[in-house]
């Protein structure tokens, strides 16, 4: 839950702060995958771990590598030049890291791990991600002109 809320925040403030709409879920997007890529190395190494199915190889190296994935992209998200490619990477790593969420879903869990909630979530930062990797960059920067 503390991803979508960091995702909603920090994208409420950038537009209370007349961002852009794409520029604000730029930021939103990239604080979000901080908080996510950071959590793969500090605080919840060990739960996201147990949640690489038991058929992948090297769940700690899997673990790792998508830590750095997330963490490069949130920076990409910044970078107006790597903003779609950023965008793109993290909206394959959603679909790649979706049986993830399935083998957290098994078993006795609380309701807001279950598929169906764990599903929507996904769903959102999916649709976020496409959005930006769509419209987030379209625009380039134009220098303002000063008048004569």
């Amino acid at each position: 839950m503390e991803p979508l809320v960091t995702l909603i925040a920090v994208t409420g403030v950038l537009l209370l702060a007349r961002a852009r709409p794409a520029t604000a879920l730029r930021g939103g997007l990239a604080a979000m995958y901080t908080l996510t890529g950071a959590a793969h190395f500090v605080g919840m190494r060990d739960e996201i771990v147990a949640m690489v199915p038991p058929a992948l190889p090297a769940p700690e190296l899997l673990v790792t590598l998508t830590g750095i994935a997330e963490l490069a992209c949130a920076l990409g998200l910044l970078w107006p030049r790597t903003t779609r490619v950023a965008a793109a990477v993290l909206s394959v790593l959603l679909i790649a890291m979706f049986p993830a969420n399935v083998h957290a879903a098994a078993g006795d869990v609380a309701w807001w791990d279950r598929l169906g909630p764990r599903t929507a979530l996904q769903c959102v930062f999916l649709a976020a991600t496409v959005t930006v990797l769509l419209r987030g960059a379209r625009a380039p920067l134009r220098r303002r002109r000063t008048p004569a």
